[in-house]
């Protein structure tokens, strides 16, 4: 059977999932009674309700006598080493773009790795029923793209197909009435365009991973394509090392893949992209070979992570009420199973204590871990995120990011200040007559807490999206710290509406009158920039006395709601957020209020 193996590739959102969708559906891998979900390839839970590609997957799909090997990869630049190691596999790449916002930051992003691997590009211009659609333009942009990225002159003849993957429809040409139920133009592409895999039949065998599961029964597995013979199940085969060494082990299992299931084989060939387990510490370049013949390929690039924060145990006087994984033991486990099977995030103990440093690409890859782990029943405790500071001959250098937001008109000026304030750096703007495209390049730390702040400035209705550019001398001066001070709980208790209504006066509260509170907890905002103790357990003191206004009901106003992200977002250095299966709370790192005065005293301006 004829092969094809393509990546798809494109920004946040553009629709990769469920384009992917109806390949799988159109195809014929399905039964008529198999019914597929929408975005089937989003098969983790956070990844349904965020609607966002976490992990690159790959999926098979049958077209008329070609099998086709279509990997699915993340859009967010958190998860851009996966989509950099997947161009490894592919042969071509199908690069999406939506028909209204045209290229965005992340098409810049991953159209350079296909551009720097020498994989193929193919571009399908999508949601070209949108209202207001422009789909010339986009592929105007996207020509202008290439060119700007240096992309050699066979490239730039590319050829276009366009679609609307919500509606299932597909055509050759812009004009959205022409489009005809079925993704037959896209297979015609796959087909047309992307070259066969490069790969030789015979020969002694040389499969590289290039992206890695883990699996409880056989431990971590390397997924790659066989790029010279065949592999079989029970063979003894030799891994080289990332080290130079090389070590023998025997195949335990093979994992193929058929739609959306993967199945166990007994041998595959050059050009198929498999599992494989057998050896537990498989890492990400390392090449599986013959036992005769060790020849290893060029080794892979992984990105390094770029922000790191604590994690610890929970040692707020809530400390197991809600959680039924506490433990120093428990929590290391875990997170250096999650280290096995992400090459991107990196685990190290303090010494001497319960906390551990853990550095990864961004505050989604960050967040993403701790909203499994509080899934699972874990208690942690975590500090606000941090960029790595490296040392370049001398001088330390820390993360720089291109920063492109789109906001209504209205809003330019005030995202324009609240950048300013975290010494981002304007390259250009393209007014509209309704939003501003604006072009910035930014430290990785004043990007932190930003997105809940950008947020709010434009009323919801602004686009953000970032993407690392490199290392740079760190910029004096204290960027993204929060400059507005927080109430403070001074007593343990439950809060009461009587308190509430005389502490509201001073900020804006985080917590419900009933909510069970402790000394040191974060309960609200205050106005000003300094922190304010405050009592919101007190009670109404009781007397014989009948009160002229008894019968008056105490109303409040609503209180902030913070999600997870927001108050990772929120907090400053002398903080924590403690997470559990049910609840965060933020809270200070010293509780005790009169100890916390004198350590401000002595280190707060320091």
């Amino acid at each position: 059977m004829k092969m094809r193996n393509v990546a798809i590739i494109a920004h946040v959102d553009h629709g990769k999932t469920t384009l992917v969708n109806q390949l799988l559906k159109c195809s014929g891998t399905f039964r008529e009674n198999e019914k597929l979900e929408d975005r089937a390839m989003d098969s983790n839970a956070i990844e349904r309700e965020r609607g966002i590609t976490i992990l690159a997957k790959t999926t098979s799909i049958k077209y008329k006598d070609y099998k086709i090997n279509i990997l699915d990869t993340p859009g967010h630049a958190d998860f851009g080493g996966e989509v950099e190691r997947i161009m490894h596999m592919v042969d071509g790449c199908l690069l999406l773009v939506d028909a209204f916002e045209g290229t965005m930051p992340q098409t810049r992003f991953v159209l350079k790795k296909a551009i720097e691997a020498g994989v193929k590009p193919v571009v399908i211009v999508n949601k070209v029923d949108r209202p207001n659609a422009n789909p010339e333009k986009a592929v105007d942009e996207v020509l202008q793209l290439f060119m700007e990225l240096g992309a050699p002159d066979d490239f730039l003849d590319f050829k276009v197909a366009y679609t609307s993957a919500l509606n299932g429809t597909s055509s050759f040409s812009s004009d959205p009435s022409t489009q005809k139920p079925g993704m037959d133009p896209v297979y015609e592409l796959i087909i047309n365009e992307i070259p066969e895999p490069k790969v030789e039949e015979n020969g002694p065998l040389q499969l590289q991973a290039a992206l890695l599961d883990y699996n409880d029964y056989v431990g971590r597995m390397g997924i790659g394509r066989i790029q010279r013979g065949t592999i079989k199940v029970g063979t003894t085969v030799s891994c080289a090392r990332l080290d130079g060494t090389a070590k023998s082990f025997k195949i335990l299992k093979l994992i193929g893949y058929y739609g959306l299931k993967k199945i166990e084989i007994e041998e595959a060939h050059a050009g198929e992209i498999v599992a494989v387990a057998g050896l537990p510490d498989i890492n990400i370049g390392e090449t599986i070979c013959d036992v005769n013949n060790i020849e290893p390929l060029p080794l892979l690039h992984i990105d390094e992570p770029t922000l790191q924060m604590t994690f610890g145990t929970n040692s707020s006087p809530f400390a197991g009420q809600d959680g039924k994984l506490l433990t120093a033991r428990q929590i290391e486990e875990r997170l250096y199973k999650e280290a096995q099977k992400d090459v991107s995030l990196k685990v190290k103990r303090v010494p001497n204590s319960e906390t551990w440093v853990v550095s990864g690409r961004g505050e989604l890859h960050l967040g993403i871990l701790i909203e499994n782990m509080r899934r699972e029943g874990f208690e942690i405790e975590v500090s606000r995120p941090q960029v790595i500071i490296k040392e370049v001959d001398g001088v330390k250098e820390e993360p720089y990011e291109d920063l492109s937001v789109e906001v209504p008109n209205e809003f330019v000026g005030d995202i324009m200040t609240s950048l300013g304030s975290r010494d981002a750096e304007l390259i250009d703007m393209d007014a509209g007559d309704v939003n501003t495209k604006i072009n910035y390049v930014i430290p990785s730390r004043g990007l932190i807490g930003f997105v809940t702040n950008f947020l709010t400035l434009t009323k919801g209705y602004g686009i953000i999206a970032h993407t690392f550019k490199e290392y740079r001398p760190v910029a004096q001066g204290k960027i993204g710290e929060r400059a507005i001070g927080v109430l403070v709980a001074t007593e343990n208790g439950q809060a009461t509406p009587y308190a509430i209504q005389h502490v509201e006066e001073r900020g804006v509260m985080f917590i419900y009158p009933g909510a069970q509170i402790y000394e040191g907890m974060i309960v609200g905002e205050n106005k000003y920039d300094t922190d304010l103790s405050v009592n919101v357990c007190q009670t109404k003191n009781l007397t014989n006395q009948r009160s002229a206004n008894k019968d008056q009901t105490v109303v409040l106003k609503s209180p902030r709601k913070m999600t997870l992200e927001a108050c990772l977002d929120y907090i400053n250095s002398d903080e924590l957020v403690e997470v559990t299966p049910n609840n965060f709370r933020m809270r200070k790192k010293i509780l005790n209020n009169a100890e916390r005065k004198k350590w401000e005293a002595k280190y707060k301006n320091i």
